[in-house]
């Protein structure tokens, strides 16, 4: 079965970087879209980024643009989110998810906390 494993979170003051992972199984990981979201308490879950099944296209949302990037490693089944810069607004809980013929897989999460 698909599972999706969120690692590389923790607490970083503003300005700071981090770089989460998401390690996939259960699906032909490169041949999928892989895409990142981010939930912060009391707040709707929000796009982040995206990247296509092999990594020539990527997106990111306008506001993380310039700040963070989508990557994957086909051989390690493995998607990356490289977050630079980082501000106390980048708080929340960051997700790996999959949309596999009609159902969207969405990992644990992994929680980033940006303050001083």
């Amino acid at each position: 079965q698909v599972h999706l494993v969120e690692s590389g979170g923790g607490l970083v003051q503003p300005g700071g970087s981090l770089r989460l992972s998401c390690a996939a199984s259960g699906f032909t990981f490169s041949r999928q879209t892989m895409n990142w979201y981010r939930q912060a308490p009391g707040m709707e879950r929000e796009w982040v980024a995206e990247i296509g099944p092999t990594g020539a296209y990527t997106s990111v949302a306008a506001s993380v643009k310039g700040r963070f990037t989508i990557a994957r490693d086909n051989r390690d089944d493995t998607v990356f989110l490289q977050m630079n810069s980082l501000l106390p607004e980048d708080t929340a809980l960051y997700y790996c998810s999959v949309w596999i013929t009609g159902t969207n897989f969405w990992g644990q999460g992994t929680q980033v906390t940006v303050s001083s």
